[in-house]
């Protein structure tokens, strides 16, 4: 059998089918698996009287990943009843599996996520390594699919509907530790270089004391734990949950509520009818857009993590000692993400103070971990052995990298470069953390400038997970693959981008918040324009998000970029809504939350609201809708992604996807600001394009593109 090995241990009469997929790094339910798992099953059937028990096993690093995603894409659209049928088939060999007659245990060395651990579900038993790496759960929700493998029917049964919503409802993922506490594994093996031979003793130990085992949810008179929907405690909270979630999800996410409305109505039914209706609203959900776009969101990802955008056949390379120029929050972050992945790393700043301040970020963070059980004392005090506080740039002697992260001042960042680069380990590369200035004329400072390049980190540093790099007119193919493999050394996922101003993010997000203050500007009321950017999926409204930048931060830059161009004898390029925020800025002072109110008004002890000086904008009997305001707001971040890719800023597909989505909060329902485009088609996407320009103006005017324009994509 392919993906499944079939061996009989005679001496104590435990058959042991290994997972073993040949044709892929992971375990999935493929056609191929799903073929092998029913002749296993056939022949334990028919071997009923010489084995005893079943041990499920896998050869590879993880047990088991779920679902085949590729075969879900291939499959789309596949019509609700083909993957009602799909999951149906599924659940009959599982169902198989669990009610031989003969206990089965799940040994569990790697995580076991998704379908892997709904198969786990299906033994009687589950004794796992207690290694903190391994992940178990199902998080279908976060790919618009929800657990319909038995996760959700059979999670309810075990935990309650209370304690399993959040399992179910959110995808919360979990360690070994925390699965046994909450009642989703049995039994924990200690991580040590005998655990693989421990877990299979446990797992023959529990065997040979349980040879007539079944499922909780099959032994008459079985009762879910904390009862029914009805039950008075219960049913107050499952009163209030649909508007909880409707409030989280904002009715973008049906998976959600698939998987919550299948958590209720499941409960109040039979098992076996349970699982039919996990399989209906399976079927639902997996047929539709959302689905599609976040499971391409999942490969994007991949892809840009495997190294996609990464220049072919430069060595692979690892960082041994990292220096940050710059102890305030963005340097003290990046510090910290690199020692929390064991880099050694030199803060330097003015002082030793403004560096061991810098420090005490990291100290203040692992201090949090420690006290949640997420980190040892000992892991603590280790980790901050790892950053050195620094005042003088001769500490900075053989950093295999050197990150400025100062004031966005071209002098400032030139006058750090000029001092500290001379310090690089041979063949150390400089990079520099700007979000704006072109990385070709910050370049010009360093004395090798083909080993120069932009890491742009987005704060807070060590939380956020994207990076963007920024390769001048000067950088090596060997120095952007060094800064790749750093950023995947630090945990972080990389995209590429090629120098201009404001690059890929920067540039895309600028027409957020523009068009937030172009809405301003027509009259329509602030907090429906906050309303619509919420409606449409992102973070925070356009006008909140701007007031955290700062208006001041948005007209110096726009005063900076209007010189340079100025300079280039190009004209000032600024649309309304960037000059509306000027106005605001100078002329009513509203200069931004950090400068005392913006949009906002931030008064002490008490929640931020509107400005009142807002409504002298608003113009009265003006129409809108908030569809309508919702689609502006997104359409012309997805347009500014395609001229930035029309113009080879960003190269691929997945990287604009990625970087959207990571860096800038694009709504992940959609896939990424170009899965939004493909999702419409490129054709109607440009058709709307012009619609709205002749409605609102040239700034939704879209790029002309090659007829055989397609880009980079990795499916």
């Amino acid at each position: 059998m392919g993906t499944l090995r079939y061996e009989i241990d005679a001496a104590a009469q435990v058959v042991t089918l290994t997972f073993d997929d040949p044709a892929a790094p992971v375990n999935t339910m493929s056609e191929a698996w799903l073929a092998d798992l029913t002749a296993c099953l056939d022949r334990l059937e028919a071997e009923s009287s010489t084995t005893k028990g079943v041990i499920l096993a896998s050869a590879k690093e993880s047990f088991f990943a779920g679902a085949d995603l590729k075969g879900v894409l291939q499959r789309w659209p596949a019509g609700r009843e083909n993957w009602f049928r799909r999951v149906e088939d599924i659940k009959r060999q599982l169902r198989r599996l669990e009610r031989l007659g003969r206990p089965v245990v799940a040994c569990i060395a790697g995580s076991a996520l998704g379908g892997g651990f709904e198969v786990a579900l299906a033994a009687h038993h589950r004794v796992v390594i207690d290694n903190r790496r391994v992940q178990l759960g199902c998080p279908e929700v976060t790919l618009g699919l929800i657990p319909a493998a038995g996760g959700v029917t059979k999670m309810v049964r075990l935990l309650g509907l209370q304690v399993a919503m959040p399992y179910i409802v959110e995808g919360r993922i979990l360690s070994p530790a925390q699965a046994k506490s909450a009642g989703l594994v049995d039994e924990l093996v200690p991580q040590t270089p005998d655990a693989p031979a421990a877990l299979r003793a446990a797992a023959l130990a529990w065997i040979g004391t349980h040879p007539s085992a079944i499922q909780a949810w099959d032994t008459r008179g079985y009762k879910i734990p904390g009862g029914g929907p009805g039950e008075p405690k219960n049913a107050q909270l499952l009163m209030a949950a649909p508007a909880l979630l409707r409030a989280k999800t904002r009715g973008l996410y049906p998976a959600a509520e698939a998987a919550f409305a299948c958590m209720v109505e499941g409960a109040q039914v039979d098992f076996d009818t349970a699982l039919r209706l996990e399989s209906r609203a399976l079927a639902t959900v997996a047929d539709g857009p959302v689905a599609r776009n976040l499971i391409h969101l999942f490969f994007d990802r991949a892809a840009v993590r495997a190294g996609v955008s990464r220049p072919r056949g430069a060595p692979k390379w690892k960082a041994g000692k990292v220096g940050v120029l710059g102890a305030g929050m963005m340097g003290a972050g990046i510090a910290y993400a690199a020692a929390r992945r064991g880099v050694a790393c030199m803060l330097k700043d003015v002082s030793l103070e403004r560096a061991q301040a810098g420090k005490a970020y990291a100290a203040t963070r692992t201090g949090e971990r420690v006290a949640a059980d997420k980190m040892s004392a000992q892991e603590q005090t280790e980790l901050l052995a790892l950053i050195t506080p620094a005042a003088s740039a001769a500490q900075l002697r053989d950093c295999d990298l050197i990150i400025e992260a100062v004031f966005e001042n071209r002098e400032l960042k030139a006058q750090v470069t000029r001092e500290a680069e001379p310090m690089l380990a041979a063949g150390g590369i400089f990079a520099t953390n700007t979000s704006t200035l072109p990385i070709t004329g910050l370049a010009k400072a360093a004395a090798a400038p083909e080993r120069f390049v932009g890491l742009h980190f987005f704060s807070p540093a060590d939380k956020m997970e994207l990076v963007e790099i920024i390769t001048g007119e000067t950088t090596s193919a060997e120095t952007l693959a060094r800064a790749y493999d750093f950023v995947l050394q630090i945990g972080k996922t990389p995209i590429v981008v090629r120098d201009s101003r404001g690059f890929f993010t920067s540039r895309t997000f600028a027409t957020y918040i523009a068009e937030g203050a172009q809405m301003l500007k027509e009259g329509i009321p602030a907090a429906v324009i906050e309303h619509a950017g919420v409606a449409a999926g992102m973070p925070v409204g356009p006008l909140a998000v701007t007031d955290e930048i700062s208006q001041a931060t948005i007209v110096a830059i726009m005063e900076q970029t209007v010189a340079d161009l100025a300079a280039q004898g190009k004209p000032d390029g600024r649309s309304e809504g960037e000059r509306f925020i000027e106005v605001l800025c100078k002329q009513h002072r509203r200069l931004g939350r950090v400068h005392g109110g913006g949009y906002y008004d931030y008064p002490d002890g008490a929640p931020k609201s509107l400005w009142p000086g807002l409504q002298q904008f608003e113009k009265p009997g003006i129409e809108w809708q908030l569809a309508a305001l919702s689609e502006r707001l997104l359409m012309r971040q997805a347009l500014e992604a395609l001229r930035c890719m029309s113009e080879g800023v960003i190269q691929t597909a997945h990287d604009v996807n990625v970087g959207s989505i990571y860096g800038i909060g694009f709504p992940a329902w959609t896939g990424g600001a170009y899965q939004y485009i493909a999702g419409m088609g490129l054709n109607r996407f440009l058709a709307r394009c012009k619609e709205l320009a002749a409605a609102h103006g040239d700034r939704f005017a879209p790029p002309r593109l090659p007829v055989d324009w397609s880009p980079g994509r990795v499916a």
